[in-house]
Formats: C-alpha cells, sequence, structure tokens
C-alpha cells in the first residue's frame, strides 16, 4: 500500500511514542469508490467505537470530492475489527434530494450517552461538492449510534464545523462561519471562528465567543483541545504561512480570550488535528501537497522538529495525497490501563481517489 511505513518510536518532547505500521481500513480501490472527508470517531461506551468514513465518487474531480455519502462501522474491541456497514440516512435522503450531500468530521458523546453528530452540507453543483457550505446541521442518537433524529440546524451561519469536544456536561463547537463561496479559508472580515456551547446534550446551542483571533483573512480549518489544566485552545490554519499554525487561548472555558499567537511547525500543516496522550500533546495533518507530518509538544504551543508518517517526503507528484485525519484515545486492549491514540486518515491510491489508513500511537517507556 503507498505510502506505508515499518513501525517506529519517535523521541516525543515528554515521552517517546511508539507508531503502528498503517492498515487500510476501507478499502476504497477493491469498491470503485473514494472517501474524502467524513472522519469522525466516538467511543459510544467503554470498548465500542462508532467509525464514519464517506462513500464518495472516484470520477468526480478524480475522487477528491464529497460526492457521496456517510457509512459507518462499529467496533467492539477498541478498535481492533470492525462489524457490518451502515449507511446513514440523513445522508442518503440528502443525496437524493440532488441539492446538498452530507460530511460528517466530527462527532461526541455526551454523559447520559447521547451521540451528537455535526454534519457538512457541501452544494451538489460544484464539482469538488464540498464548498461552499449551508448552515450546519445537528444529528443525535440515543442508542449508541443505530437510530438517528432528524437533522436541526446548529445556528445561522453558514459554516464548517471543524471540531466538538464534550467537557463535564457542555459540549463545545468550533465553526468556521465562512460560506466558502470564494474560498474555503477568510476572504472577509466577517468570517470568523465562533465557538458555540450546549448544556442539554445537543438539544438546544447557544453562541459561547468569537475565537478570538484579529482576523481570520486567509485562515481556514481548525481543531481544539483542553488542557490538563482545563485551559481551552483553538488552533488554526494559515494559507499564507504554512509553518506558523494560529493559536488561540482560553481560560474560562471559551467565554474569553486570553492570549493569541502563532507556533512553528517546521515540516508546515494542514487541516491540523490535535490530541493529548499520557500528558502529552500530538498534532498531525498535511505537512504540504505531499506529505502526512507528526508532532509532539509538551504544552501544546511548543511543537517539535516533525516525522513524515508517509514515505513521499516532500517528493513531488501527479496527485494530491489527501491525508485529512481525526483520532481518539481509547483504551488499550492489552494493556490494562494504558491508553492509546487511533490515527484515521484518507491516502491516495490512484489520482485522487483515497483509501481509509488507521495507525496507533502508545507511549513506551524511557
Amino acid at each position: 500500500m503507498a505510502g506505508q511505513v515499518h513501525a517506529q518510536v519517535i523521541q516525543g518532547m515528554v515521552h517517546p511514542v511508539q507508531i503502528s505500521d498503517p492498515v487500510v481500513h476501507v478499502d476504497n480501490q477493491a469498491r470503485r469508490r473514494s472517501g474524502h472527508m467524513s472522519h469522525a470517531l466516538a467511543e459510544v461506551k467503554p470498548g465500542r467505537l462508532l467509525d464514519f468514513q464517506s462513500n464518495c465518487s472516484r470520477l468526480r474531480l478524480d475522487g477528491h470530492s464529497a460526492f457521496g455519502w456517510v457509512e459507518y462501522r462499529f467496533s467492539d474491541d477498541g478498535g481492533e475489527t470492525y462489524g457490518e456497514t451502515h449507511v446513514l440516512p440523513y445522508s442518503m435522503e440528502t443525496l437524493l434530494e440532488g441539492i446538498n450531500s452530507i460530511s460528517l468530521e466530527k462527532a461526541v458523546v455526551c454523559g447520559d450517552g447521547t451521540v451528537v453528530a455535526f454534519c457538512l452540507r457541501n452544494d451538489q453543483s460544484v464539482e469538488v461538492c464540498c464548498e461552499p457550505y449551508e448552515t450546519p446541521m445537528v444529528i443525535r442518537s440515543r442508542d449508541g449510534g443505530l437510530t438517528w433524529s432528524e437533522p436541526e440546524e446548529l445556528c445561522g451561519f453558514r459554516g464548517r464545523v471543524y471540531d466538538a469536544l464534550y467537557r463535564d456536561g457542555s459540549i463545545y463547537v468550533l465553526e468556521f462561519c465562512n460560506e466558502a463561496v470564494e474560498h474555503f479559508t477568510g476572504t472577509k472580515p466577517e468570517h470568523q471562528y465562533r465557538l458555540f456551547k450546549s448544556d442539554d446534550a445537543g438539544q438546544h446551542f447557544y453562541e459561547q465567543s468569537v475565537v478570538g483571533f484579529p482576523s481570520a483573512v486567509g485562515y481556514g480549518y481548525g481543531s481544539m483541545i483542553f488542557t490538563p489544566e482545563g485551559k481551552l485552545i483553538v488552533y488554526a490554519y494559515d494559507l499564507n504561512q504554512e509553518d506558523q499554525m494560529p493559536y488561540a487561548v482560553s481560560e474560562d472555558l471559551g467565554k474569553t480570550w486570553c492570549q493569541v499567537g502563532s507556533t512553528r511547525v517546521a515540516k508546515k500543516i494542514r487541516n491540523p488535528q490535535v490530541g493529548l496522550l499520557d500528558g502529552q500533546f500530538l498534532l498531525h495533518g498535511r505537512g504540504s501537497m505531499h506529505d502526512f507530518v507528526f508532532y509532539t509538544s509538551a504544552d501544546g504551543i511548543v511543537w517539535d522538529e516533525g516525522v513524515y508518517l508517509n514515505a513521499n517526503r516532500g517528493t513531488p507528484r501527479d496527485w494530491d495525497p489527501c491525508y485529512y485525519s481525526n483520532n481518539i484515545v481509547l483504551d488499550h486492549p492489552a494493556k490494562p490501563g494504558k491508553k492509546r491514540m487511533l490515527i484515521q486518515y484518507s491516502e491516495v491510491y490512484e489520482r485522487n481517489c483515497v483509501n481509509v489508513m488507521h495507525l496507533w500511537v502508545e507511549t513506551v517507556d524511557n
């Protein structure tokens, strides 16, 4: 499989980490399809993982299009094996209506077990079919993902939900309020990152704040994380400085923003995804048009020099290798009391057509 590397140990800024060999999770090449976007992951109960992927056209934009529907599977052994494929009804209904298609990049599980998923509505009339954006939609499941509610608007702003977190009874949702008519990065002063919050398992949402970037012109994508001390950090991508990742810090759960800046990412970053494993911050995403990169940090602000997780290492190619990704931290099935991180990402197998890949990250002893 293109891009595979041998398992490797990386000397992180806090702990060394071992990164497993990647494996094909969804073999789109075998079924002559693609899988652009839709990498939501949620643990509905201990050991039971809900894993979303897209089933997209391999012909439209050579496979780099969200024209299709969303599927999902369950794992009952912590991400080792997976059951049958389910089609998300809302995504298929929307596709058949012929106006929009659905992508699903983030989902959370609330304290009462409710699964809340955030859906991007894409315009079918545009070839890439993942922009411009309509208002984002919310769907909920009370039975762990077996059945789903009717969709409801998150808010009145057109845009894309880039991240969602659940903490202490509340859902925090990061939306970049940019309709993406001109570009997926911001082009106007009114294009801003907004933080929305729900205190009732996703039944109602309200705006918590506008994230404190002075301007989001040229910005896109997004990720966020709570530090062990309870600070909330929001990250973005800067089209004009891919080796500088913008960030904003809140000490009051996103009501106000006390620190705003940018941090160096030596091998660049695009569509950053951040996680926390054993007290160490992990960052992964597309480093440029041809690389999948991985960084570690002790504080979520200062990052190491990074490593490549693919075999291309900046080598020019005739296609876009993609590397959209997501992660989730789960119990290690073979090591009681230990956690490991699952990274799910897309990787090209031909032209812009992608398979969905999995790899594992775990801390190793010094």
